[in-house]
């Protein structure tokens, strides 16, 4: 979804109603891969979790009528757009979820709010840090009114990530030493995949750091309950040409069926230091480029008492080592985040039943129901997206530096 998007002559589009009582009329801009996830979690959440309001899929909205007609009736939409303004302009439509490309999340987020209505953003939150700042006060204001603006970092949805968080917070590894997070990808591997739009920086802001780093910054903070103070980074941009897209992409790649080539101006990897607001130290690694591992993220947390380790390929369980224990018995173990005490299971299935990735975007929409039916501040905040926004910029700052280090404006 380019930042323009003009309506196109189509067939009129169904006519809004009013949302029923007791609903929340969600509207979706984007309908490839991040759209289909989140069309997943709002179609499933009303009938796993007892929520205070149902989300209905009111309408489904992207450039290509053909296309998006087919999306809505494959994912359940009512009705479909062809202009995100249209969308805004529906009354039977409560909340706009934002799954574009990083260009047109400020200009469609910033509308959707002064509308009045709620909005879930994809990350990062926006493609540079002025727009994530006009993003923040746009949802300052709008919060003043009763709105909520949420990105949408849904590996925070996890259980076992969220169960690692509930053990930091009390304290079960003491004093924090070390962060460690790396997201690692292959699908890049191959010089001959085509230039898709997340290899252009006027519509992804960044490559692999924007695309998974911008995940492993946001769950290092999340996790810690700290903010990063200052980074020192390399990047690379390893095959700077690649063959020119044919048709639509599909998921992450697409395909390539001409000679003609074109620029890549995004990071193929970036790998960055870091050191948290307490001293403790952050290490990070993003790549597309890492031939075998299709979407591996992993994260240790080293503390005074004890650590932690989770892998996104191991997705229900944690690993957690108590240094307090003798050490004749002490060592890591095993925890299968699977009991219905353990966050968000206690909707789902019996011990020892694992869940997958499509269940964070349940958990996401779960958590955006609750939070606009509550009137709880939004988690995470536009303001939490701003962060990690300073944080990438930084990246990019003290890459182009020679990796000097460069502090992250700290929040005013």
């Amino acid at each position: 979804m380019a930042r323009s998007q003009e309506t196109e002559a189509h067939a009129p589009a169904s006519p809004p109603q009013q949302q029923a009582p007791g609903t929340l009329g969600v509207g979706m801009v984007g309908y490839a891969f991040m759209g289909a996830a989140h069309s997943q979690g709002w179609r499933t959440a009303g009938h796993v979790f007892d929520l205070p309001l149902r989300p209905a899929l009111a309408a489904i909205c992207g450039r290509d009528r053909a296309a998006v007609d087919a999306a809505a009736a494959r994912h359940g939409w009512a009705a479909a757009e062809t202009d995100w303004r249209a969308l805004i302009a529906r009354d039977d439509v409560q909340l706009i979820d934002i799954c574009t490309p990083g260009d047109s999340h400020a200009e469609i987020a910033i509308a959707a709010l002064a509308a009045g209505k709620h909005v879930l953003c994809e990350k990062p939150l926006a493609n540079t840090v002025a727009e994530a700042e006009a993003m923040v006060r746009a949802a300052e204001a709008a919060a003043a009114r009763g709105g909520r603006a949420i990105v949408g970092f849904n590996y925070r949805k996890v259980p076992a990530i969220a169960y690692a968080r509930r053990l930091i917070a009390e304290g079960r590894l003491g004093p924090l030493r070390h962060v460690r997070a790396t997201y690692l990808q292959d699908w890049l591997v191959d010089p001959a995949s085509p230039l898709t739009w997340r290899l252009k920086r006027e519509h992804a802001g960044s490559g692999a750091l924007g695309d998974l780093g911008a995940h492993i910054v946001d769950l290092a903070q999340y996790l810690s309950g700290e903010l990063l103070t200052g980074v020192s980074a390399v990047s690379e941009t390893f095959v700077r040409e690649r063959p020119l897209l044919s048709g639509a992409s599909a998921g992450l790649s697409g395909g390539a069926g001409t000679v003609e080539r074109g620029e890549v101006t995004v990071d193929d990897a970036a790998i960055f230091t870091g050191r948290l607001a307490s001293g403790a130290l952050a290490s990070f690694e993003a790549t597309r480029m890492a031939a075998g591992r299709k979407n591996a993220l992993r994260l240790e947390i080293n503390g005074e008492l004890g650590s932690l380790a989770f892998d996104l390929e191991r997705l229900n369980e944690l690993s957690f080592h108590d240094h307090t224990e003798p050490a004749a018995t002490a060592g890591f173990r095993r925890i299968l985040v699977t009991e219905p005490d353990h966050p968000y299971l206690e909707a789902w299935w019996p011990p020892g039943h694992g869940l997958g990735y499509e269940h964070t975007f349940v958990h996401q929409a779960r958590d955006v129901v609750r939070t606009i039916a509550d009137g709880a501040p939004a988690v995470p905040s536009f303001a939490d997206g701003l962060q990690v926004q300073r944080v990438l910029a930084a990246v990019e700052e003290s890459a182009a530096k020679n990796s000097v280090h460069t502090p992250v404006p700290s929040p005013s």
